[in-house]
């Protein structure tokens, strides 16, 4: 058979195949903005088909349009006679190449399996799946498959939804190296910090006997020679006794501080009023020394660790004292409450979950904007020279309610004495 044609009859079939894809490309138009009914779709062996999409309205395809998922509808062959835009973005495809075409063609080879089960169970059960559509530069672009049975004047369709999950899997993936590098930088913290805590010990003690050493025959010296020595050279050993005292009493603080990162001591039903009368009985002799006045209201017993709660307060019991006014007796306060009420009542407050413990003085105070620094490691706002101390009390204060997952605020006035708010849980959360 002669196959040949000539000039004009290729211009005759360029001009069909010209105004087909025109019409094509007008029908898929109409369709996506609602401007037609219905749809004709040449099906297997030849046979055309007529799919209506009276059941649509035109909001509704304007909707599925404008959708940022892909969404495509089958016949029973698999056939895709529908598809919006976001879908053609996925595969990279123009519209009048995917509709008419078979939906499977567009999935990736390993995916097919998975594709044809849900094909058949999505005509009578709602389904959903993940597998991996090709575009047109054959690369797998992840995705879920929403499919759903719609029932047409005409029969059966089957409404599939694809929503891209490229930027997710990307997610899932940084989100898996993140936590990796966490895990190895965990592991890492918790080398360094157990290394940390073998180091403090060692050095607490490896640096506490030559200390003690240093203090007990300085001590010797000054007392035993003192009197061959000038006024300047006692001075000076003062001085080195002075100097070392405040050394050793540094190094037991830094020693407790470290100690608190890894003390996992249980909490026990405490009542906080009992702590703090052993406080006052330890500080018994300082406060007849100083003529204080310590006013304890009614406290509440709930769960603490009472060794690091009876650390608090002789913190701030002996800040305290310690911060008093010269000339002035010191007049130190503690009560409790609830955050919502000022005074503690057990019957009034059952539903409670935390209380509030105040401790207030009419001490020296400090000015207000230094409240948070107070509480920093080794932060003194006061001459070492005129009180005495390391400078860590605050901090180890704070690391202690920090354990205890509460808080600790502190308001003062220059002169005007302090006030320190600790807020607790009555009971602690079950690791």
């Amino acid at each position: 058979m002669d196959t040949f044609k000539t000039y004009e009859q290729l211009l005759e079939e360029i001009e069909e195949l010209r105004w087909q894809l025109e019409e094509a490309t007008e029908t898929i138009e109409a369709i996506r903005t609602g401007q037609v009914d219905a749809l004709v779709v040449k099906g297997p062996n030849e046979q055309h088909q007529l799919y209506t999409l009276k059941t649509a309205d035109q909001n509704y395809r304007v909707f599925i349009e404008k959708m940022n998922e892909g969404a495509v509808t089958l016949n029973e062959q698999g056939v895709i006679v529908y598809c919006n835009s976001m879908f053609a973005s996925v595969v990279g495809l123009p519209l009048s190449k995917i509709i008419g075409v078979l939906f499977e063609t567009l999935i990736a080879p390993e995916c097919i399996e998975r594709y044809e089960e849900i094909f058949k169970r999505g005509w009578y059960a709602d389904s959903k799946t993940e597998i991996s559509v090709l575009n047109t530069r054959s690369e797998r672009v992840p995705c879920q498959l929403s499919v759903t049975t719609l029932q047409l004047d005409e029969g059966n369709t089957l409404s599939v939804i694809i929503t891209d999950l490229t930027f997710q899997k990307e997610i899932q993936q940084l989100l898996k190296q993140n936590n990796q590098q966490l895990a190895e930088i965990n592991t890492e913290l918790e080398t360094s910090n157990h290394d940390l805590q073998q180091f403090a010990s060692v050095a607490s003690h490896d640096l506490q006997e030559p200390l003690r050493k240093i203090l007990i025959f300085s001590t010797l010296l000054r007392d035993k020679h003192k009197h061959e020595f000038s006024e300047e050279s006692t001075a000076y050993l003062d001085k080195i006794i002075a100097s070392s005292d405040r050394m050793r009493s540094m190094i037991v603080d830094i020693l407790g501080y470290s100690r608190l990162s890894t003390n996992v001591s249980p909490f026990t039903l405490t009542n906080l009023r009992e702590i703090v009368n052993e406080v006052m009985d330890d500080y018994e002799m300082l406060i007849k020394e100083k003529e204080a006045t310590i006013v304890v209201g009614d406290l509440p017993e709930i769960e603490v660790n009472r060794g690091q709660m009876k650390q608090v307060f002789q913190n701030l019991i002996s800040n305290s004292i310690k911060f008093s006014k010269p000339n002035t007796a010191p007049v130190i306060t503690i009560t409790s409450g609830f955050p919502d009420q000022p005074l503690f009542s057990p019957e009034l407050n059952s539903e409670a979950v935390s209380c509030c413990i105040t401790v207030s003085d009419n001490g020296i105070g400090f000015n207000d904007q230094y409240r948070d620094k107070i509480f920093s490691l080794f932060e003194r706002l006061n001459t070492k020279d005129k009180y005495e101390g390391t400078g860590i009390g605050l901090a180890i204060t704070k690391k202690i309610i920090d354990k205890h997952n509460g808080t600790i605020r502190a308001t003062s006035q220059e002169g005007q004495g302090s006030r320190f708010i600790i807020t607790l849980p009555l009971r602690q959360k079950s690791a």
